[in-house]
Protein backbone atom coordinates (compact mmCIF):
# COMPACT_ATOMS: atom_id res chain seq x y z
CA UNK A 1 0.00 0.00 0.00
CA UNK A 2 1.47 3.37 -1.00
CA UNK A 3 -1.29 5.62 0.27
CA UNK A 4 0.28 8.16 2.59
CA UNK A 5 2.75 6.18 4.68
CA UNK A 6 3.61 2.49 4.31
CA UNK A 7 0.35 1.67 6.08
CA UNK A 8 -2.21 4.31 6.92
CA UNK A 9 -4.30 2.22 9.31
CA UNK A 10 -1.31 1.58 11.54
CA UNK A 11 -0.85 5.24 12.35
CA UNK A 12 -4.56 5.96 12.49
CA UNK A 13 -4.96 3.29 15.15
CA UNK A 14 -2.50 5.18 17.35
CA UNK A 15 -5.30 7.67 17.93
CA UNK A 16 -6.77 5.46 20.63
CA UNK A 17 -3.49 5.18 22.50
CA UNK A 18 -1.99 8.62 22.18
CA UNK A 19 -4.89 10.93 21.40
CA UNK A 20 -7.72 9.56 23.52
CA UNK A 21 -10.04 8.84 20.61
CA UNK A 22 -10.09 12.18 18.85
CA UNK A 23 -13.04 11.99 16.47
CA UNK A 24 -13.32 13.26 12.91
CA UNK A 25 -15.97 15.76 12.06
CA UNK A 26 -15.22 17.78 9.02
CA UNK A 27 -16.18 19.69 5.98
CA UNK A 28 -15.81 23.22 7.34
CA UNK A 29 -12.79 25.34 6.58
CA UNK A 30 -10.70 25.98 9.67
CA UNK A 31 -9.92 29.52 10.72
CA UNK A 32 -6.36 30.02 9.44
CA UNK A 33 -3.67 32.08 11.04
CA UNK A 34 -3.58 35.67 9.91
CA UNK A 35 -1.37 36.37 6.92
CA UNK A 36 1.98 37.90 7.70
CA UNK A 37 3.94 37.21 10.88
CA UNK A 38 2.74 34.06 12.63
CA UNK A 39 4.03 32.04 15.57
CA UNK A 40 4.50 28.31 15.02
CA UNK A 41 6.23 25.91 17.43
CA UNK A 42 7.66 28.88 19.30
CA UNK A 43 9.13 30.42 16.15
CA UNK A 44 8.09 33.75 14.63
CA UNK A 45 7.66 33.40 10.86
CA UNK A 46 7.73 36.61 8.85
CA UNK A 47 6.39 37.32 5.39
CA UNK A 48 8.89 37.24 2.53
CA UNK A 49 7.70 39.92 0.13
CA UNK A 50 9.65 38.47 -2.79
CA UNK A 51 7.90 35.12 -2.40
CA UNK A 52 4.52 36.80 -2.04
CA UNK A 53 5.10 38.71 -5.26
CA UNK A 54 5.56 35.52 -7.31
CA UNK A 55 2.37 33.86 -6.07
CA UNK A 56 -0.39 33.37 -8.66
CA UNK A 57 -2.61 36.42 -8.92
CA UNK A 58 -5.71 34.48 -7.82
CA UNK A 59 -3.94 33.37 -4.61
CA UNK A 60 -2.84 36.91 -3.78
CA UNK A 61 -6.32 38.22 -4.54
CA UNK A 62 -7.98 35.60 -2.33
CA UNK A 63 -5.40 36.05 0.41
CA UNK A 64 -5.34 32.34 1.07
CA UNK A 65 -4.34 28.89 -0.18
CA UNK A 66 -7.17 26.34 -0.01
CA UNK A 67 -5.79 23.18 1.61
CA UNK A 68 -7.40 19.73 1.67
CA UNK A 69 -6.53 17.37 4.52
CA UNK A 70 -7.84 14.07 5.90
CA UNK A 71 -8.26 14.01 9.69
CA UNK A 72 -7.28 12.30 11.97
CA UNK A 73 -3.92 10.82 11.04
CA UNK A 74 -1.50 11.48 13.91
CA UNK A 75 0.93 13.10 14.16
CA UNK A 76 0.27 14.77 10.80
CA UNK A 77 -3.43 15.64 11.15
CA UNK A 78 -5.44 15.75 14.37
CA UNK A 79 -8.34 17.54 16.00
CA UNK A 80 -7.28 19.65 18.96
CA UNK A 81 -10.28 18.48 21.02
CA UNK A 82 -12.50 15.43 20.91
CA UNK A 83 -15.60 16.33 18.95
CA UNK A 84 -14.17 19.68 17.92
CA UNK A 85 -13.19 21.11 14.54
CA UNK A 86 -9.99 22.98 15.41
CA UNK A 87 -7.01 21.32 13.75
CA UNK A 88 -3.50 20.64 14.93
CA UNK A 89 -0.67 18.40 13.82
CA UNK A 90 2.55 18.52 11.86
CA UNK A 91 0.94 19.27 8.49
CA UNK A 92 -1.30 21.96 9.94
CA UNK A 93 1.60 23.68 11.74
CA UNK A 94 3.80 23.47 8.66
CA UNK A 95 0.99 24.95 6.61
CA UNK A 96 0.69 27.90 8.99
CA UNK A 97 4.46 28.46 8.78
CA UNK A 98 4.36 28.35 4.98
CA UNK A 99 1.47 30.79 5.03
CA UNK A 100 3.39 33.13 7.28
CA UNK A 101 6.41 33.02 4.96
CA UNK A 102 4.32 33.54 1.81
CA UNK A 103 2.09 36.21 3.33
CA UNK A 104 -1.21 34.38 2.76
CA UNK A 105 -3.31 32.12 4.97
CA UNK A 106 -3.29 28.34 4.54
CA UNK A 107 -6.95 27.45 5.08
CA UNK A 108 -7.43 23.75 5.86
CA UNK A 109 -10.63 21.84 5.10
CA UNK A 110 -11.18 18.17 6.05
CA UNK A 111 -11.66 15.95 3.03
CA UNK A 112 -11.75 12.16 2.71
CA UNK A 113 -8.36 10.93 1.60
CA UNK A 114 -9.43 9.16 -1.57
CA UNK A 115 -11.18 12.32 -2.74
CA UNK A 116 -8.31 14.73 -2.18
CA UNK A 117 -6.53 14.52 -5.54
CA UNK A 118 -9.78 14.55 -7.56
CA UNK A 119 -10.87 17.63 -5.59
CA UNK A 120 -7.63 19.41 -6.54
CA UNK A 121 -8.17 18.44 -10.17
CA UNK A 122 -11.70 19.83 -9.99
CA UNK A 123 -10.38 23.16 -8.69
CA UNK A 124 -11.98 22.86 -5.24
CA UNK A 125 -8.58 23.07 -3.54
CA UNK A 126 -5.22 24.55 -4.47
CA UNK A 127 -3.09 22.08 -2.51
CA UNK A 128 -3.31 19.13 -0.15
CA UNK A 129 -1.30 18.53 3.00
CA UNK A 130 -2.17 15.09 4.32
CA UNK A 131 1.01 12.98 4.55
CA UNK A 132 0.54 12.02 0.91
CA UNK A 133 3.11 9.68 -0.56
CA UNK A 134 4.72 11.24 -3.63
CA UNK A 135 4.58 8.64 -6.39
CA UNK A 136 4.84 8.78 -10.16
CA UNK A 137 1.23 7.84 -10.73
CA UNK A 138 0.00 10.82 -8.68
CA UNK A 139 2.54 13.07 -10.40
CA UNK A 140 0.52 12.68 -13.59
CA UNK A 141 -2.20 14.90 -12.14
CA UNK A 142 -0.55 16.96 -9.35
CA UNK A 143 2.91 18.25 -8.53
CA UNK A 144 4.61 17.57 -5.20
CA UNK A 145 6.79 19.64 -2.91
CA UNK A 146 8.42 16.96 -0.75
CA UNK A 147 8.87 17.78 2.92
CA UNK A 148 9.41 14.48 4.77
CA UNK A 149 10.40 10.86 4.29
CA UNK A 150 8.41 8.19 6.05
CA UNK A 151 8.90 4.46 6.45
CA UNK A 152 8.67 1.83 9.18
CA UNK A 153 10.10 2.40 12.65
CA UNK A 154 10.77 0.46 15.82
CA UNK A 155 9.11 1.24 19.15
CA UNK A 156 10.62 -0.20 22.34
CA UNK A 157 9.95 0.05 26.06
CA UNK A 158 11.30 3.06 27.92
CA UNK A 159 15.05 2.74 28.32
CA UNK A 160 15.30 0.14 25.53
CA UNK A 161 16.04 -2.76 27.93
CA UNK A 162 16.75 -5.24 25.10
CA UNK A 163 19.12 -2.82 23.33
CA UNK A 164 17.30 -2.86 20.02
CA UNK A 165 19.13 -0.68 17.49
CA UNK A 166 18.29 -2.00 14.01
CA UNK A 167 16.11 -4.54 12.24
CA UNK A 168 18.97 -7.02 12.59
CA UNK A 169 18.75 -6.85 16.39
CA UNK A 170 15.16 -8.09 16.16
CA UNK A 171 16.40 -11.48 14.92
CA UNK A 172 15.56 -14.21 17.44
CA UNK A 173 13.30 -11.83 19.40
CA UNK A 174 9.55 -11.58 19.93
CA UNK A 175 8.28 -8.57 17.98
CA UNK A 176 4.75 -7.11 17.78
CA UNK A 177 3.17 -5.82 14.59
CA UNK A 178 -0.32 -5.01 13.35
CA UNK A 179 -1.73 -7.65 11.02
CA UNK A 180 -2.14 -7.00 7.28
CA UNK A 181 0.36 -4.12 7.20
CA UNK A 182 3.48 -3.27 5.24
CA UNK A 183 5.31 -3.53 8.54
CA UNK A 184 4.34 -7.20 8.77
CA UNK A 185 5.65 -7.69 5.24
CA UNK A 186 8.88 -5.95 6.23
CA UNK A 187 9.44 -8.35 9.13
CA UNK A 188 8.65 -11.38 7.00
CA UNK A 189 11.07 -10.26 4.29
CA UNK A 190 13.82 -9.79 6.92
CA UNK A 191 13.63 -13.42 8.05
CA UNK A 192 16.07 -14.49 5.32
CA UNK A 193 18.61 -11.97 6.61
CA UNK A 194 18.26 -13.33 10.13
CA UNK A 195 18.65 -16.92 8.94
CA UNK A 196 21.70 -16.10 6.84
CA UNK A 197 23.32 -14.41 9.85
CA UNK A 198 22.59 -17.45 12.03
CA UNK A 199 20.68 -15.37 14.54
CA UNK A 200 17.34 -17.13 14.42
CA UNK A 201 14.14 -15.86 12.88
CA UNK A 202 12.07 -13.04 14.29
CA UNK A 203 9.23 -14.40 16.42
CA UNK A 204 6.50 -12.26 14.85
CA UNK A 205 3.48 -11.61 17.07
CA UNK A 206 0.54 -10.13 15.13
CA UNK A 207 -2.24 -8.02 16.62
CA UNK A 208 -5.46 -6.56 15.14
CA UNK A 209 -4.63 -3.03 16.32
CA UNK A 210 -1.51 -1.04 17.13
CA UNK A 211 -2.90 -0.35 20.58
CA UNK A 212 -2.99 -4.12 21.23
CA UNK A 213 0.62 -4.44 20.11
CA UNK A 214 1.60 -1.65 22.48
CA UNK A 215 -0.10 -3.41 25.38
CA UNK A 216 2.06 -6.45 24.62
CA UNK A 217 5.14 -4.23 24.61
CA UNK A 218 4.15 -2.62 27.90
CA UNK A 219 3.72 -6.02 29.54
CA UNK A 220 7.06 -7.34 28.29
CA UNK A 221 5.54 -10.02 26.06
CA UNK A 222 7.55 -8.60 23.14
CA UNK A 223 10.77 -6.59 22.98
CA UNK A 224 9.61 -4.19 20.26
CA UNK A 225 6.81 -3.14 17.97
CA UNK A 226 7.25 -2.24 14.30
CA UNK A 227 4.89 0.45 12.93
CA UNK A 228 5.17 3.57 10.80
CA UNK A 229 8.02 5.72 12.10
CA UNK A 230 5.96 8.92 12.46
CA UNK A 231 3.39 7.01 14.51
CA UNK A 232 6.14 5.40 16.59
CA UNK A 233 7.70 8.79 17.31
CA UNK A 234 4.35 10.27 18.31
CA UNK A 235 3.53 7.38 20.63
CA UNK A 236 6.97 7.58 22.24
CA UNK A 237 6.45 11.30 22.84
CA UNK A 238 2.87 11.18 24.14
CA UNK A 239 2.15 7.84 25.87
CA UNK A 240 2.34 8.36 29.64
CA UNK A 241 3.83 11.79 28.97
CA UNK A 242 6.72 10.20 27.11
CA UNK A 243 7.62 7.75 29.88
CA UNK A 244 6.33 4.49 28.39
CA UNK A 245 8.21 3.99 25.15
CA UNK A 246 11.31 4.99 23.18
CA UNK A 247 11.77 5.38 19.44
CA UNK A 248 14.72 3.54 17.90
CA UNK A 249 16.63 5.77 15.48
CA UNK A 250 18.72 3.77 13.04
CA UNK A 251 21.26 6.16 11.42
CA UNK A 252 21.14 4.04 8.28
CA UNK A 253 17.40 4.67 7.92
CA UNK A 254 16.65 8.16 9.28
CA UNK A 255 13.19 8.31 7.74
CA UNK A 256 12.42 4.70 8.59
CA UNK A 257 12.83 1.44 6.69
CA UNK A 258 11.65 1.48 3.07
CA UNK A 259 11.04 5.20 3.40
CA UNK A 260 9.31 7.15 0.66
CA UNK A 261 8.80 10.92 0.32
CA UNK A 262 5.68 12.68 1.55
CA UNK A 263 4.72 15.73 -0.45
CA UNK A 264 2.48 18.75 -0.53
CA UNK A 265 0.28 18.09 -3.55
CA UNK A 266 -0.24 21.19 -5.70
CA UNK A 267 -2.55 21.72 -8.66
CA UNK A 268 -0.75 21.52 -11.98
CA UNK A 269 -2.72 24.63 -12.93
CA UNK A 270 -0.68 26.62 -10.38
CA UNK A 271 3.04 26.09 -11.18
CA UNK A 272 3.95 29.44 -9.62
CA UNK A 273 2.42 28.27 -6.35
CA UNK A 274 4.47 25.06 -6.47
CA UNK A 275 7.66 27.06 -6.93
CA UNK A 276 6.76 29.54 -4.19
CA UNK A 277 5.98 26.75 -1.71
CA UNK A 278 9.25 25.00 -2.61
CA UNK A 279 11.25 28.15 -1.90
CA UNK A 280 9.30 28.96 1.27
CA UNK A 281 9.81 25.41 2.58
CA UNK A 282 13.55 25.62 1.96
CA UNK A 283 13.69 28.93 3.81
CA UNK A 284 11.88 27.35 6.77
CA UNK A 285 14.32 24.42 6.70
CA UNK A 286 17.29 26.78 6.63
CA UNK A 287 16.12 28.95 9.54
CA UNK A 288 15.23 25.99 11.79
CA UNK A 289 11.44 26.40 11.75
CA UNK A 290 10.86 22.99 10.19
CA UNK A 291 13.07 21.31 12.80
CA UNK A 292 11.13 23.02 15.60
CA UNK A 293 7.82 21.80 14.16
CA UNK A 294 9.01 18.22 13.70
CA UNK A 295 10.57 18.13 17.18
CA UNK A 296 7.23 19.19 18.63
CA UNK A 297 5.73 15.94 17.34
CA UNK A 298 8.66 13.64 18.16
CA UNK A 299 9.56 12.93 14.53
CA UNK A 300 12.63 15.05 13.85
CA UNK A 301 14.35 12.27 11.91
CA UNK A 302 11.77 12.17 9.10
CA UNK A 303 12.45 15.77 8.05
CA UNK A 304 14.28 16.26 4.76
CA UNK A 305 17.41 18.47 4.65
CA UNK A 306 16.42 19.93 1.28
CA UNK A 307 13.04 20.72 -0.21
CA UNK A 308 12.53 18.86 -3.48
CA UNK A 309 9.93 18.65 -6.24
CA UNK A 310 8.44 15.39 -7.50
CA UNK A 311 11.10 13.22 -5.83
CA UNK A 312 9.16 9.93 -5.96
CA UNK A 313 11.28 6.82 -5.51
CA UNK A 314 8.92 4.29 -7.17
Amino acid sequence: MTTRLPHRAAAAAVTATALLSLSACGGAETAPAAAGTVSVAGVEVKKDQALYDVLPEEIRKAGKVRVATDVPYPPFEMFAKEGGSELTGLDYDLGQALGGKLGVAFAFTPQKFDGIVPAIQAGKFDVAMSAITDNKDRQKVVDFVDYSQSGSGILVAEGNPSTITTLDTLCGQKVAVQTATNQLDLLKSHQAVCTKAGKGKIDIQTFPKDSDAQLALRSGKVVAQVLTKPAAGWVAKTADDGKAFDLVDDPAAPGGYNASPNGIAVSKELPELTDAILKALQALIDDGTVAAIYNQYGVASIAVPKATKNAAVD
